[in-house]
């Protein structure tokens, strides 16, 4: 099913699988509101979007602060006039061991993964119900990017494991709740992808990550993009739940 005449709200849109699922979402006939804090990335991603013929609008947006993602959501529904998918994709990746880690990137990872994530779900549900309500599709998506993460705890991960496995039983527990009114919830769990995510990690963390990653062909975002364009644009009927995506090569 094409996405004409629907909205889709991407948080994270400014690089990586953000950025990477809005032009896809476009290509298939969405209006994209695309959200993040880095306006002149967003500009040049909207000008990607509009170059191919889609209806874009940018938001600069922290989604940490609840005001500003209940603004995001709100301006998405009034200036788009309504919003069918929510893709919450913002994230952030700190690892390194929990003995001396800096509480700030704990702070950190739990503003952005958790709280960022539940701003924006919150606000956009009753939109997302309405959606389903009332056509075009009489479906509508909340589909959370989480990780391989959410599944596999590891040293040197806890509090990132902490915070995908929050969002992993969030979005089974909502997809109950809300899935007989039509709103799909779905869960995307990477593996390793080409993106910025690892590049905020401390040097010394960044070394471990490239030593166990560096040998092994990551995904592109596109190939995640293509997986959160596969789940929205299934038939009303069809739920895809949960979607685990690891590179051929990792373990």
């Amino acid at each position: 099913m094409r996405l004409d005449g629907t909205v889709a709200l991407v948080t994270g849109a400014s690089s990586g699988i953000g950025a990477a699922a809005s032009v896809s979402l476009a290509r298939q006939g969405a209006a994209v509101a695309v959200v993040a804090r880095r306006r002149e990335r967003l500009d040049e991603l909207a000008a990607r979007i509009r170059g191919d013929g889609g209806d874009v609008l940018v938001i600069e947006a922290d989604i940490t602060q609840e005001a500003q993602a209940v603004e995001a959501v709100e301006r998405t529904a009034s200036e788009l006039g309504r919003i069918d998918t929510l893709v919450n994709n913002a994230g952030v990746m700190l690892l390194g061991p929990a003995a001396g880690a800096p509480m700030t990137e704990w702070q950190r990872m739990v503003e952005i993964n958790v709280l960022g994530l539940l701003y924006c779900a919150h606000a956009a549900l009753p939109y997302l119900l309405k959606a389903a309500g009332a056509g075009p599709r009489h479906v509508a998506d909340m589909v959370n990017v989480s990780s391989v993460a959410g599944r596999v705890p590891r040293s040197g991960s806890s509090v990132y494991n902490l915070t995908k496995h929050g969002v992993g039983a969030f979005s089974e527990a909502l997809r109950q709740e809300v899935g007989q009114k039509h709103v799909r919830i779905s869960l995307v769990e990477p593996g390793a992808v080409e993106t910025e995510l690892a590049g905020h990690n401390r040097p010394e963390v960044l070394e471990t990550i490239r030593a166990r990653f560096g040998g092994i062909e990551r995904m592109q975002p596109e190939d995640i993009a293509d997986a959160i364009t596969y789940i929205v644009t299934r038939p009303r009927h069809v739920a895809v739940n949960e979607l685990l995506i690891r590179p051929t090569e990792q373990e």
